[in-house]
């Protein structure tokens, strides 16, 4: 438990007084517990569990068999711009806390002119095998938003999936997506999924 609850403190930048705080005990408790000097009662375990945002059973020490999806991927996507089809690509950051994950755009993809923009989202890992969640641009001009829906390789280094949103051709678009760890991996799901219309 010291080791778990120590390296997920650092994971989510907290301090042992944030964590204290959080969970409503003196810094030195937590001190305590991470030196492996005592163990928290379940009532406080609880709390340092859901403070951490991961299970009472992680927090013991017992594995959780998640995928972790944590880093750099790349990002390719099918979409329209004046009826026409642009197929993007884009480096992107994941941050996952148990099954929540934020993604954020590290990379443009294409030029502004073209309809390239930065944005930001969430997903929710269900079973180790499909991703749903939602993403809007950051850009202050563009008004793109909507949902996403992947289904997760059972090794977890790519994704294959579908995007339906505002976009600058419509208030419901959609068009296929894929995530993997390298920019050409990204592009060849999206050609399989034009070609064969489901993921590999």
């Amino acid at each position: 438990m010291a080791e778990v609850l120590r390296r997920r403190r650092t994971e989510l930048g907290m301090s042992q007084a944030d964590l204290a705080g959080a969970v409503g005990v003196d810094k030195r408790q937590i001190r305590r517990y991470e030196a492996g000097e005592q163990q928290p009662v379940l009532s406080v375990a609880v709390a340092i569990a859901d403070a951490l945002k991961i299970s009472v059973g992680e927090l013991a020490g017992i594995p959780s068999h998640q995928v972790d999806l944590t880093g750099e991927w790349w990002a390719s996507w099918q979409t329209f711009k004046d009826r026409k089809e642009v197929i993007t690509l884009q480096e992107v950051q994941f941050r996952q806390q148990g099954e929540l994950i934020s993604v954020e755009t590290i990379t443009r993809g294409i030029t502004v002119e073209e309809g390239g923009y930065h944005w930001r989202g969430e997903l929710r890992l269900w079973d180790n095998e499909i991703l749903m969640g939602w993403y809007a641009a950051l850009d202050g001009g563009t008004r793109s938003k909507g949902t996403m829906y992947f289904v997760l390789h059972p090794h977890g280094q790519k994704m294959s999936g579908r995007w339906v949103g505002l976009s600058y051709d419509g208030k419901i678009i959609t068009g296929w997506a894929a995530m993997a760890h390298s920019g050409d991996e990204a592009t060849e799901l999206i050609a399989g999924l034009k070609e064969r219309g489901e993921p590999t």
